[in-house]
């Protein structure tokens, strides 16, 4: 279409058509829209990022001034700011706005794992701009439980970052008909939720500023009121600061202290420079030093200085912050408990020479009397009468009983000081139970009692200490006869998963309850007249019960006075040392590890010759003095007893040489007098200069060597270098032990070299230096007789 021009006069006129005019003016407005609107956004993020609340980190008020001006610049019903939780689960509403209310509300929250295209679609787009909202995939699942619920028809959506993390979404909800959203207002979505990420980055830094200045208040309290003194110094030694502890502990003011010289006041020790050095070059992490400081009125104050570096904002050292305790008192009383454990130590040094001594001292003339009464029970020196036989078992009687006496002291005195070790190993429950219940059988038969044993199937094999073990079952079975006049005394053992019960039950007296606090205190009878009743000292409960504790076990009871009383010993399972125990047996007995570990019987030699008496016959200790047959088999048991009750005389007529080396008068004459009276030469030494003459000139079948043999030379050099002698390996040597060894602190009082000094581990060393065999003081003539009969017939 062509302009048409009219002339009039000097003008030209244009003529346009109607509907070219319509369409410029439409464009016009939509351009004068446009600008308006881009007026107003500018306008509204002009004010938000003037906005106080946004500036102080007020998060609550920032984003209700963001969801308002948000929803009257682009002209929608709600806008909504919708936070992640903690663990990216879901969306929560923080602030809504309605503008038909003018209401704002919060709680609302949406499960990722319900939207999942929705959430994707937040995480990888700008925005989403959602003109048909309930059609659109990326908002489509929201229809039913969202959408439909308030109407809306378009979404227009903008993901809030932070720190380049998605920490939750901007949401402009149109109600009503669909809207098509332009290309300016997604901008402008996008900046409101650039506005919702200052304002948690705003948020964020108040709440670090308020716990920074909250923590500097408390640090500043506690500065200001801590009882241990502080002290800020520069790098060059200057005290810059000090709190009111640090004054009182120095007497001065602050005035006084402020750019002295922190070194001025403390006493340096040798070496303070290098550990300064190493703290500030970050080889530690601070200094801990018992020092002494200067106090103003010239005293000594002893101070525990813990010493930390301050670095600055660039890392390097700043200041040394010195805490400072006051610790003269506790160094008053550190001094005064020192000289106390002095005094201590050499009282537990007292007492351990001294029951070394009683050990000593008391068992010698015991190990004469009960060995001598032995002899003339067995008529070696001539024929006695019938009375003078009852006075020699009376003197034999009393003996044992003294000397069960002195055992359970000294046993109860070593537990107590804290001397007592126990050696672990693996015992069978049916051997124990034999041994202890044939060891009382007799006291039992005596008063007509019926023994019962009840053992556990699955109670097969106990780790413990196998003579403590046996010492405890002995005790209370001793204690359950003692007190039982008619009945029947009963052991049971039980498996439980934490370890073993023994039970041992009886039908005698029994306990008032009233009396169990007083049961297991030492030397101490329940009731005065049973002392006169039934004689004993009241040890054996006591020392039962430090023993089990020993174990990581326990003793309790149970009774009803007139009807009975039951004991029972718990102990626990050991087993973490079942292996240890297996692998040391394998490497000092040559036991394969798969192999049931057993202890070395009391009589251990290097030859497989057995005979009739060691067969029927295993030697053991129930309280590790006093040893007595056991049994295996009753008829063997009789006649090996019977034969070894009779004077013996060697078989073969050529008459066996025996070196005794002894320098215990009374026990050397009783070995010599009972050898030389069953036909055997015996030549005696009390000390080892004569001993290498004796050998070479004697040259004796047998030696009888003391380990506690007082001389230039040891026992036990004697016993090496006579193994290490090709022509002495035939040699048979028997070692002579005592059954109890006291020791101090400083170490055995054997060996020095040898820390285990129990009955156990001394015959267990002398058997790995050579010996053939161990006897144990008190001496029987038991065990002579049976190592006699084993090497010589």
């Amino acid at each position: 279409m062509q302009d048409n021009l009219i002339p009039n006069q000097e003008q030209k006129m244009r003529l346009l058509p109607i509907g070219e005019i319509t369409e410029y003016r439409q464009v016009e407005e939509a351009l004068q829209k446009r600008e308006k609107c881009l007026r107003k956004q500018s306008k509204t993020l002009v004010q938000l990022a003037k906005s106080k609340s946004l500036q102080q980190g007020n998060l609550k008020a920032a984003l209700r001034e963001i969801t308002e001006a948000a929803a009257q610049t682009i002209e929608v019903e709600r806008v909504s700011v919708w936070l992640y939780n903690i663990d990216h689960s879901k969306v929560e509403c923080i602030d809504l706005y309605d503008t038909i209310t003018q209401l704002h509300s919060s709680g609302m929250s949406l499960l990722k794992a319900n939207f999942p295209a929705y959430f994707q679609a937040l995480e990888e787009q700008r925005s989403i701009a959602a003109h048909d909202a309930c059609n659109d995939n990326r908002t489509q699942e929201l229809s039913e439980t969202y959408l439909s619920a308030f109407g809306i028809a378009s979404l227009l959506n903008a993901p809030i970052w932070l720190g380049g993390r998605l920490v939750g979404v901007v949401c402009h909800e149109h109600i009503g008909r669909i809207r098509q959203w332009t290309l300016e207002e997604e901008n402008f979505a996008g900046s409101i939720a650039d506005f919702v990420t200052l304002a948690i980055e705003a948020s964020e830094r108040k709440a670090v500023q308020e716990a920074l200045q909250q923590s500097e208040a408390e640090f500043r309290a506690i500065f200001e009121r801590s009882s241990v003194g502080i002290g800020l110094v520069d790098m060059e030694a200057r005290i810059v600061d000090v709190n009111p502890a640090l004054c009182q502990i120095l007497g001065y003011n602050r005035e006084d202290l402020f750019g002295k010289r922190f070194t001025d006041y403390i006493f340096k020790s040798e070496g303070d420079l290098e550990l300064y050095k190493q703290l500030t070059s970050g080889n530690c992490d601070r200094l801990e030093l018992e020092r002494r400081f200067l106090h103003k009125n010239g005293q000594f104050v002893w101070t525990l200085v813990s010493i930390s570096l301050i670095l600055s904002q660039n890392g390097e050292p700043e200041y040394f912050l010195a805490m400072i305790e006051d610790i003269t008192e506790r160094k008053h009383t550190e001094l005064e408990l020192c000289e106390s454990k002095e005094a201590a130590e050499a009282g537990s040094r007292a007492k351990s020479e001294f029951l070394a001594i009683m050990s000593h001292e008391l068992r010698t003339p015991l190990n004469a009397i009960m060995g001598l009464s032995q002899l003339l029970q067995q008529e070696m020196v001539g024929t006695l009468n019938d009375k003078q036989k009852e006075y020699i078992d009376c003197i034999y009687s009393s003996g044992e009983h003294l000397l069960a006496l002195i055992n359970d002291i000294l046993d109860l005195s070593k537990v107590e000081a804290g001397k007592e070790e126990l050696f672990l190993s693996q015992f069978l429950i049916q051997d124990l139970c034999h041994y202890v219940i044939s060891t009382v059988r007799d006291q039992a038969e005596e008063k007509n009692l019926q023994l019962i044993t009840k053992i556990d199937q699955q109670a097969e094999f106990c780790i413990g200490d196998e003579r403590r073990v046996k010492q405890m079952l002995l005790n209370l079975l001793t204690n359950a006869i003692k007190f039982t006049p008619a009945g029947e005394v009963c052991l049971e053992v039980k498996k439980v998963h934490q370890g073993l019960i023994f039970i041992v039950s009886d039908t005698g007296i029994g306990i008032d309850s009233s009396q169990f606090k007083f049961l297991f205190e030492p030397f101490k009878q329940l009731d005065s007249r049973l002392n006169r009743q039934y004689e004993g000292t009241g040890l054996g409960l006591a020392l039962t019960r430090k023993l089990a504790r020993l174990h990581g076990g326990e003793v309790t009871v149970e009774s009803v006075l007139g009807k009975g009383s039951q004991f029972t010993l718990f102990l626990p399972n050991q087993a973490s040392l079942q292996e240890e125990e297996k692998q040391f047996s394998g490497e000092i007995f040559g036991v394969d590890n798969d192999q049931l570990v057993e202890k070395p019987s009391t009589v251990k030699t290097h030859t497989s010759a057995t005979n009739e008496v060691a067969n029927a016959v295993h030697y053991s200790s129930s309280n590790g003095n006093s040893y007595q047959p056991e049994c295996k088999d009753d008829n063997s048991c009789t006649d090996a007893i019977n034969r070894v009750s009779t004077p013996h005389y060697p078989a073969t007529y050529v008459t066996k040489k025996i070196l005794l080396v002894q320098d215990e008068e009374q026990t050397a004459i009783l070995l010599r007098d009972y050898l030389q009276a069953i036909g055997y030469y015996v030549d005696w030494i009390c000390n080892s200069s004569d001993f290498w003459e004796r050998v070479q000139n004697q040259k004796p079948d047998l030696i009888f060597l003391d380990l506690e043999l007082v001389g230039e030379i040891s026992a036990w050099d004697l016993l090496s270098t006579v193994r290490q002698n090709p022509n002495w390996q035939d040699l048979i040597m028997v070692t002579i032990t005592s059954n109890t060894i006291a020791t101090n602190n400083d170490g055995p009082s054997l060996d020095c070299c040898y820390t285990k000094t129990t009955p156990e581990s001394l015959r267990d060393r002398a058997l790995q230096a050579g010996a053939n065999a161990c006897v144990s003081k008190p001496i029987g003539i038991v065990q002579i007789e049976s190592i006699l009969m084993q090497y010589f017939g």
